[in-house]
């Protein structure tokens, strides 16, 4: 397929949306407050979903764009270099809002309630924050991508996506170090969010 890179690059976006509505799931479903089992687990599949969200995003599917689609697509299609700022702009302060909302979840589990709220609207803002940067990459990269990049662009494109193997995506082959981490979500998030119990 020509463009195999960007389907590689939409179904991590997909499975990146996923993973931030069931983030959003579990933070308006809350602890459960009568047991302590209960309550420890839910604090460890949002951590487990941050760090995915750190793991995967920031340091595979990120650098890809940033070091290999945008530098062609900027130097194709100028007319989107100022969205291409924007996203990069995004991808330099994404993995710092990433650790700072690890530490707010931590201080929230470890310190009570009143550090709850600054979790769950930092969360929110973070949520809507990289659902819009998927969209602006989406509406306005990807197409000018297809439009103007060149056959050689495209094989290194291609080549390059390739290799990412994302570790919450089940139609392809998943990184077996991932393995635990995938289980870890699927298995204790309870349902609707995963297989754990309700």
């Amino acid at each position: 397929m020509k463009h195999e890179a960007l389907r590689v690059i939409r179904d991590e976006h997909a499975t990146l949306a996923a993973m931030l509505q069931s983030l959003m799931q579990m933070v308006k479903r809350g602890p459960d407050p009568d047991g302590k089992d209960q309550h420890e687990l839910y604090f460890d599949v949002l951590r487990a979903m941050l760090f995915y969200i750190d793991e995967f995003p920031e340091k595979l599917h990120h650098p890809k764009e940033s070091n290999l689609l945008f530098p062609r697509v900027a130097r194709a299609a100028p007319q989107v270099m100022a969205t291409i700022d924007q996203l990069e702009r995004d991808h330099m302060t994404g993995e710092a809002r990433v650790r700072e909302l690890m530490h707010l979840l931590m201080a929230w589990e470890y310190l009570g309630e009143t550090r709850r709220q600054a979790f769950e609207d930092e969360v929110t803002r973070y949520v809507d924050f990289y659902l819009r940067h998927m969209h602006l990459e989406e509406a306005e990269v990807l197409p000018a991508a297809e439009k103007h990049l060149t056959d050689a662009d495209w094989h290194a494109l291609n080549a390059a996506f390739a290799t990412n193997l994302d570790p919450l995506n089940t139609r392809i082959p998943r990184d077996p170090q991932f393995d635990r981490l995938f289980t870890r979500i699927v298995m204790r998030a309870p349902a609707p969010v995963g297989l754990g119990e309700s």
